[in-house]
């Protein structure tokens, strides 16, 4: 097989088992439909790189169920409210390659693409409905973010027009907005959410953890903790309860500063004020460690 990107020194790519890499979506398109002449499935897990075992379990599911899986690995410049953040999201595609070659060096395609292939010369986020769901939570706190995500995904989705799409449970807000999308556009693919994958502390996996100073890493771990109590608590005490515990456990903390903690709705992702025995419901939870925003979440029924 070839390798096409340029970003991988000759070194790099010597030490690595050949996996296919593709920088040019018209490059990437013939390659997989030469896959789909042959009656390939195609299964798909969008990253922004910075991989870790969650993604690469995500990948490992795609396997499973697909003949070939393309990950793709792009930084997104269109959902980023905060411009700082944008530049310091860390960039290691050599190592993404190296953890990717290690599942598999037959079966997985690698799409990393520059801003002009995806956007061309206008890096703009169209506007999309999402039917309320991107005015909750995550969109009460980062504006035009949810633009950014449906404009992005919907652009991978007709690039790679995969059977088979994967997405961690970790943004169960942003994987609820994706099937949206899918199905207000009628988009043929299939869209499957993924446990979160934790350290051993429970830490859910996220390629931000890596800035974490070693204090904030320590006191991190707080966040699963409450929501596992949190969990515990709705059992027996009212949302609006568990919401003041959690919100306590933080006001005082040296390290760590709750953004929020919300009880929602598990399909509308409103926030509720009564419980009832027909529906489901989620915490949600946004923190802040230092500079770096962590977010959770936990089925709670």
């Amino acid at each position: 097989m070839q390798i096409v990107s340029k970003i991988l020194s000759l070194q790099a790519v010597k030490l690595l088992p050949i996996l296919e890499i593709f920088e040019n979506k018209n490059t990437l398109g013939n390659y997989l439909d030469t896959l789909r002449s042959r009656n390939h499935t195609i299964g798909f897990v969008p990253t922004m790189g910075a991989l870790h075992d969650g993604h690469a379990s995500l990948v490992i599911q795609g396997l499973k169920t697909n003949d070939f899986v393309v990950v793709s690995i792009f930084v997104n410049p269109t959902q980023f409210d905060n411009a700082n953040d944008l530049v310091k999201y860390p960039r290691t595609l050599e190592k993404d390659v190296t953890l990717l070659s290690k599942i598999s060096a037959d079966n997985i395609a690698v799409y990393a693409p520059s801003v002009e292939d995806i956007y061309g010369s206008d890096v703009v986020a169209s506007g999309f409905d999402f039917d309320g769901l991107e005015q909750e939570m995550e969109g009460q706190y980062r504006t035009g973010h949810f633009d950014g995500v449906g404009t992005i995904v919907k652009r991978l989705f007709e690039i790679v027009k995969p059977n088979h799409a994967y997405f961690g449970e970790k943004d169960f807000q942003q994987l609820m907005i994706i099937k949206k999308l899918v199905e207000k556009h009628e988009m043929p693919v299939n869209v499957i959410g993924c446990d979160i994958l934790r350290e051993q502390d429970g830490l859910a996996m996220s390629s931000r953890n890596m800035r974490l100073k070693p204090a904030y890493r320590a006191a991190a771990p707080l966040i699963y903790q409450t929501l596992k109590t949190a969990k515990i608590k709705f059992g027996t005490k009212s949302a609006k309860k568990v919401t003041e515990w959690v919100n306590e456990q933080f006001a005082n903390h040296e390290l760590l500063e709750l953004e929020y903690f919300v009880i929602a709705d598990s399909e509308t992702l409103k926030t509720i004020n009564r419980k009832s025995n027909k529906k489901t419901y989620r915490a949600f939870i946004a923190v802040y460690a230092d500079d770096i925003r962590l977010i959770d979440n936990i089925a709670l029924n």
